[in-house]
């Protein structure tokens, strides 16, 4: 392999990881937008009052920041305890049993296309330079030196989430009643055109579809909400 294509293969394994950060940061701000659009709209079915629907929305930015963030930080630690087994566990099959594991390695790369004389050559090579991160890399697809960060993804969790759910908040509680209403939808579904376009892109897809199927769900999201809001102020009243 030559070194321009290893600089190559390094680079594009970095840009899927910062691609993969991106679009679950979209995605966690478009979950802010519609739980929260939900929420304040639904509250604003019920009362016009802005300091009702100021700590309806605070309360709810913040539960779901949290919610999303301790979701996410006892997932990828689940997920990084079982990294750090199946490393643990492939150290010592190599430690005991290093001719067959030399020979997985081998049907492994064979598997991937490679002749038997390469593939055993090749096995032996990289069974001499880090038998472990061979093993972790072409059996496991893991690589021992960037498990997954389980406080990286609950803060980049916590700060999506909350940067979503600014926005209705704020459109919510700072135009006047008069127009407090239609600014939050509006703004709500032109986010949403944002945020479904975002996705899309980023995980090479046809932008109409999920632009289309991210506007209807929050649209149906704050008109359930919202019809809910008013049948219980025409029921108090």
């Amino acid at each position: 392999m030559t070194e321009s294509a290893t600089h190559d293969e390094a680079h594009g394994g970095a840009l899927g990881e910062r691609l993969n950060w991106l679009r679950a940061a979209v995605l966690g701000a478009n979950d802010g937008i519609v739980s929260t659009a939900g929420l304040v709209v639904g509250v604003a079915g019920a009362t016009t009052e802005r300091s009702t629907l100021l700590a309806a929305g605070l309360a709810g930015l913040l539960a779901g920041s949290m919610s999303m963030a301790t979701g996410e930080f006892v997932s990828v630690s689940t997920q990084r305890d079982s990294e750090k087994a199946a490393l643990a566990m492939e150290r010592q099959e190599l430690r005991e049993q290093p001719e067959a594991e030399l020979q997985e390695l081998t049907g492994l790369l064979m598997d991937r296309g490679l002749s038997r004389r390469v593939a055993r050559e090749a096995a032996i090579q990289l069974t001499e330079r880090d038998a472990l991160r061979a093993h972790a890399s072409v059996e496991l697809g893991i690589n021992p030196d960037a498990l997954t960060n389980p406080w990286h993804a609950a803060w980049a969790s916590f700060l999506a989430f909350t940067a979503g759910a600014l926005l209705p908040l704020l459109a919510i509680v700072l135009p006047p009643q008069t127009v407090r209403l239609p600014v939050t939808v509006a703004s709500v579904l032109a986010a949403l055109v944002v945020t479904g376009w975002t996705s899309a892109r980023l995980g090479a897809a046809k932008p109409t579809h999920a632009i289309l199927r991210n506007v209807a769900g929050g649209a149906l999201a704050m008109g359930i909400t919202y019809a809910a809001g008013t049948l219980l102020r025409t029921v108090g009243a």
